[in-house]
């Protein structure tokens, strides 16, 4: 079940090329325009690479939480889809998955490009990407949380944002430790445990909190 609901969900994403590439371009903009604003010198772009490129995949992730849940619910498709026996928790890890198919993993592979552009070496971009394949999940799954959490509500966009960011800041603080870490001689896989711990959390409690959000959300 999960599965055929990955399959619609990506389907409908590629009917929507203009919002798929939203948070893609919104990404690269912002890290290419951000050199513009603190200078050209080197030294400076390689200690603030990490967290421009966090930061940027944050908030490119935010953007399209909105639809997230939004769409179906205002054909009510998505109350055909929690009908039994169709069980929520299978919906909630399809869109999660979604999410970061279409969002996350194009940022992960973005990423090795724009740390190149701002002078990292190789070891540090391979820090910085393996920060964001545990990461950008954790950003997934919370964005679906907080989609289903304010689904149906006044100014939902504004209230998903509210919820999510402070619960975001841990993989932001670690995935950019991870890499600053390295640049100052030190392993970074402590911070890289902490992301995978909680990666595991979020993973598990997530899921079945946004199911349980969303058969409340349509009852």
């Amino acid at each position: 079940m999960a599965l055929l609901l990955l399959q619609r969900e990506l389907r409908l994403l590629w009917r929507r090329p203009g919002e798929l590439m939203l948070p893609w371009v919104f990404f690269i903009l912002m890290a290419a325009l951000f050199p513009l604003g603190v200078g050209p010198e080197p030294e400076q772009l390689r200690r603030i690479a990490p967290g421009v490129v966090w930061v940027g995949a944050l908030l490119a992730a935010l953007l399209p939480l909105g639809q997230l849940f939004g769409a179906d619910a205002q054909d009510g498709t998505l109350e055909q889809l929690l009908l039994p026996p169709r069980p929520a928790l299978a919906l909630a890890w399809a869109k999660v998955a979604g999410h970061w198919l279409s969002q996350g993993l194009p940022l992960l592979l973005v990423a090795p490009l724009l740390g190149l552009m701002f002078g990292l070496q190789a070891p540090a971009i391979g820090v910085l990407c393996a920060g964001l394949a545990l990461g950008t999940p954790v950003l997934s799954l919370l964005g679906a949380l907080g989609a289903a959490l304010t689904l149906g509500l006044r100014q939902g966009a504004l209230l998903t944002l509210l919820l999510v960011l402070p619960l975001a800041v841990p993989a932001l603080i670690f995935g950019a430790g991870a890499v600053s870490a390295w640049e100052a001689g030190l392993s970074p896989r402590g911070h890289l445990a902490l992301l995978a711990a909680l990666l595991l959390a979020t993973g598990a409690a997530a899921p079945p909190a946004t199911a349980a959000a969303l058969r409340i959300a349509v009852a």
